[in-house]
């Protein structure tokens, strides 16, 4: 929710409406089992980072085990798919350093395995016919491995290429999504999240809310849907701080917008324009822009507008792992 090393006075977490919560040390008040020193992880932390994943799933099912039969919201965060890879202590010193493929293929088996705890205590509590499960992330993987980790896409995290935005995204929800069914025509943002869910599980929004996310419940429920509004991104404001990642062919523009099949990307203040059809070159290859000026034109002004307004960030403590 923001704090640690880069949010300072960061609202906690009863501002954003959670009656419970256990976090790490990048949160406003992180919890001390796993957070015995100023820093992501510890040595000398109670829970040892390759049991981090199975304290939060340990923790979830308490959760909900003590409000069965309650509508209820859970936002799972494991975080040890996140550099530093350590695996378990009888492996622990035998694979190489902490962000190497060897060791992040360790960490991967056992968040699976906790994972499957999680989906196997939603069984026998009862609740699985009833909940609504999504699978996501916050950004593309780093290190990338060769591309092996993001299906062969341009870029990784720290990227607006696509391997650095576009997302895995698998929903379940027995007896309204169907079962083993691939959508790869709607677009959708993590914005949409909050107006989806609360459509699907009959909640009104406050008339008032002036969210940036659309309700794309239909798209969840299997029936593909095209995104009415565009989305847009931002990364990097200065050549210090971000100057990620370090491979040129995966270091983009700073500014990026989707609108329907096209994805402009552009600096700030300059003209170094992308244009790419994302229908039929998600591996952005085929910079378009010069075979359309007029619409490259329009997406910038679009663009640009949208960062003119977007609040001016205060220089903080940054670290770019």
């Amino acid at each position: 929710m923001g704090g640690g090393r880069d949010v300072q006075n960061a609202p906690n977490f009863d501002k954003y409406g959670f009656y419970e919560h256990i976090s790490t040390y990048e949160s406003p008040d992180p919890d001390p089992l796993i957070t015995a020193t100023d820093w992501i992880w510890s040595p000398k932390d109670s829970i040892k980072r390759w049991d981090r994943t199975k304290y939060f799933v340990d923790k979830t099912l308490d959760f909900l085990k003590g409000h069965k039969g309650q509508p209820c919201f859970v936002n799972l965060w494991p975080d040890d798919m996140h550099t530093p890879w350590v695996p378990n202590k009888e492996k622990q010193g035998k694979r190489g350093t902490y962000d190497s493929e060897e060791n992040f293929k360790l960490v991967l088996e056992e968040y699976d395995r906790q994972i499957g705890r999680l989906l196997d205590g939603l069984k026998k509590l009862g609740m699985d016919d009833n909940t609504i499960l999504i699978f996501t992330s916050d950004n593309g993987p780093l290190p990338n491995f060769r591309g092996d980790r993001s299906a062969g896409l341009r870029g990784t995290k720290l990227s607006l290429y696509e391997a650095g935005t576009r997302m895995p995204f698998i929903i379940k929800w027995p007896g309204h999504v169907p079962k083993g069914a691939t959508d790869e025509k709607s677009v959708i943002s993590a914005t949409d999240l909050l107006p989806s869910l609360t459509a699907m599980a009959g909640i009104d929004l406050p008339p008032n809310y002036k969210g940036d996310g659309e309700d794309r419940h239909e798209a969840f429920l299997g029936n593909p849907t095209e995104r009415k509004g565009d989305i847009y991104w931002e990364y990097g404001r200065n050549p210090y701080a971000f100057n990620y990642p370090k491979q040129e062919n995966y270091k983009s523009p700073n500014l990026a917008i989707r609108s329907g099949k096209w994805k402009l990307l552009v600096d700030y203040h300059e003209n170094n324009v992308e244009l790419y059809d994302m229908e039929v070159d998600k591996f952005e290859t085929k910079n378009l822009a010069k075979a359309h000026p007029d619409l490259v034109k329009k997406l910038k002004a679009k663009l640009v507008t949208w960062r003119n307004y977007v609040p001016t960030l205060t220089p903080g403590r940054m670290n770019p792992r």
